[in-house]
């Protein structure tokens, strides 16, 4: 206990409220997108997410990912967080009481499979969504999450970078949401009817409690109070600034007008790319990494996705998938050791090894992620099925599954 830092201990603390912020704002940042008939559907099933996920984290979950185990998943012997006690865990921090470092991950766990959430939205049974929401936290989120990060994991021992969950969090839900996406099938009426945004300042307000919540997400991850964590907020607000005007300007020159919806969807690629890079890289980099991850999921969600005509419904592939692996990509080709010592050197550094390890790590969790989801997805749609039926979809999930109604007066 003596070695317990008071103020590491408190922005541990802190960096832990402001990612569980980041869900309920997921679920405003989604929850405009849809059609006013399923705005309850997704606040419900976000907000489900936030309490299921803490009870399987501390029964289990946080021993599966990051507990004594192999190179590919952790054991039970945390189970119940047995052993997980007030005294810090050299392992992981030094300076922080284990419980608060297993705190700080529960939040990750909550945030990440509620992602995936934008890929089905309007469309899946609420039943099934809580079963393969726990499937998926325990056989997809928990192995990746203990390769990438856990002591002795095997990406970690590779040498990848991924300081705050590029690939445990944004790769591996935006694969599972183009994998059910793809599983699911379109919405009904997808092809031949327009799905508008229902509440865009809903949006706004997810996406702004979104960029507050990641500054914990990131500089969080530096697990003291540092420069390291002073590295990692300046960084993940810079990308975020840089990638927000990227996607405006995009719009401006091939729509004719810059929109709110793309300001801030631009935004939150930006948040999603720096992830992995935010305590390796600088403030230079940072700009470029948000600058470039607008291009990339703006044609991705903007020209590629109508072409190949899937329903990806709030673009969770696109953003998440697209820009977590640009993110991961970058974070080779940019980190410096002059940030993080115990980082390394990458391309622009004199290191192009780094940028191979890094793409080794985003093809593990592409196709762990992709095999392992469809598993899941198929094995509860064999069960219980996944999707509502037409009748339910047409008349809208907030009635047909939770018998309430967001908004009592209607247009």
């Amino acid at each position: 206990m003596d070695m317990i830092n008071s103020g590491d201990t408190a922005w541990v603390l802190v960096s832990s409220a402001l990612v569980m912020l980041m869900t309920p704002g997921l679920a405003f940042f989604y929850g405009g997108m849809v059609r006013r008939k399923n705005i309850l559907g997704v606040l419900m099933q976000c907000f489900t997410i936030l309490a299921l996920l803490s009870i399987q984290w501390v029964l289990f979950g946080y021993s599966l990912s990051f507990g004594p185990g192999n190179a590919f998943i952790g054991g039970l012997s945390w189970a119940g967080l047995n052993g997980v006690g007030l005294e810090p865990y050299a392992d992981y921090s030094a300076t922080i009481p284990h419980q608060a470092f297993m705190i700080f991950q529960a939040m990750f766990a909550i945030i990440t499979p509620a992602l995936i959430i934008g890929a089905f939205a309007e469309r899946m049974k609420f039943s099934a969504f809580i079963v393969f929401s726990l499937l998926w936290a325990t056989f997809v989120y928990a192995p990746i999450c203990h390769m990438v990060w856990a002591v002795g994991g095997w990406v970690r021992g590779m040498g990848a970078l991924d300081f705050a969950g590029g690939t445990v969090v944004h790769i591996n839900a935006g694969i599972a949401a183009l994998v059910m996406a793809l599983v699911l099938g379109p919405r009904v009426g997808y092809a031949n009817k327009p799905t508008p945004l229902h509440n865009i300042p809903f949006t706004v307000l997810g996406a702004a409690l979104l960029w507050f919540g990641w500054f914990g997400f990131n500089a969080g991850s530096a697990l003291a109070a540092n420069g390291l964590a002073a590295n990692a907020f300046v960084t993940t607000n810079t990308a975020a600034a840089a990638a927000g005007l990227s996607w405006a300007f995009l719009e401006w020159k091939f729509s004719g007008k810059p929109t709110m919806f793309g300001m801030v969807t631009g935004a939150v690629a930006g948040l999603v790319a720096i992830t992995p890079a935010a305590g390796f890289v600088n403030v230079i980099a940072a700009i470029i990494i948000g600058l470039l991850v607008s291009v990339f999921c703006f044609f991705m969600v903007g020209i590629i996705k109508p072409k190949l005509g899937y329903d990806d419904s709030l673009d969770a592939f696109g953003v998440h998938g697209i820009g977590g692996a640009w993110g991961a990509i970058a974070t080779g080709l940019f980190c410096t050791k002059a940030v993080n010592s115990a980082g390394a050197d990458g391309f622009f550094y004199g290191n192009p090894a780094q940028v191979m390890i890094q793409l080794k790590a985003v093809a593990i969790t592409v196709i762990y992620s992709l095999i392992v989801t469809f598993i899941i997805a198929k094995v509860v749609d064999l069960v219980m099925g996944l999707r509502a039926s037409n009748e339910e979809e047409i008349m809208g999930l907030d009635l047909t599954q939770h018998h309430e109604r967001a908004y009592t007066i209607l247009d």
